[in-house]
């Protein structure tokens, strides 16, 4: 069998704790622990508050990655919303927007992103998305990603790795809704505790999630709690080590 290293990452903008903007601090966190997949969430493309840095595209590069973005949110120029970056060429399925409603307005668009590598004579599919703060909300973009148009539409086989911010503790509605169908990967281990996962300097909660296919296999999960994970992103990243 062969190893993927998988890295959810909700990178805040890039703006730590401490109010400074850095791509390549969020790099340096993501490159400590050589993953091979990297789903990232609150990317900044061409915005005035972040120095129209396309984000995605300057963090890859740190990195020497290839990657595919998303914006859930245009407004003219500026764009904000997820990305996957790779080790290996990623080819782009689909990218859309989730499930909102007239009443919800003021609430922010939500999108998810998937692509796919090939690994080992194998395509391995990844999802990577960000849910709502709403718990309606969260059920309703939960089913939608979970419905033909996306986990379960025809081209999108095992193995399948989908993962993220779901805004969703795992007594929520939405979070079952995944278990349902999908491995939760920091429950895939014996003997060891999940670990939570914001707000990144006193975590309290874990809502990022990495999700696979049943016949993947977890070989490890960690959650890196450094005094750089803890400042560059309101979120520390969770990394699964899984067998393809």
């Amino acid at each position: 069998m062969a190893y993927l290293r998988i890295m959810t990452y909700n990178v805040h903008s890039c703006i730590g704790w401490d109010g400074h903007l850095s791509t390549f601090r969020i790099a340096d966190v993501i490159a400590q622990y050589e993953p091979d997949i990297v789903a990232l969430q609150e990317i900044d493309a061409g915005r005035a508050r972040t120095g129209f840095i396309h984000q995605a595209e300057k963090i890859a590069e740190h990195l020497n990655m290839d990657f595919h973005f998303h914006p859930s949110i245009e407004i003219k120029e500026e764009q904000y919303g997820n990305a996957i970056l790779s080790r290996y060429p990623l080819r782009l399925i689909q990218a859309g927007a989730l499930p909102t409603y007239k009443r919800w307005r003021t609430r922010e668009q939500r999108g998810a992103i998937w692509a796919s590598i090939e690994f080992t004579g194998k395509e391995v599919h990844i999802i990577n998305t960000h849910l709502g703060l709403h718990w309606r909300e969260r059920i309703a973009q939960a089913e939608a990603l979970l419905s033909s148009e996306w986990a379960s539409h025809t081209a999108c086989c095992s193995p399948l790795i989908i993962c993220g911010d779901f805004n969703a503790l795992p007594i929520t509605s939405a979070y079952r809704r995944f278990r349902r169908k999908f491995k939760d990967a920091q429950l895939s281990l014996d003997g060891t505790k999940p670990c939570k996962t914001y707000p990144s300097r006193y975590p309290i909660a874990r809502i990022d999630h990495i999700f696979t296919s049943q016949e993947i296999e977890i070989e490890s999960v960690h959650v890196p709690n450094t005094g750089l994970a803890r400042i560059a992103s309101d979120h520390l990243p969770l990394i699964a080590e899984i067998k393809i």
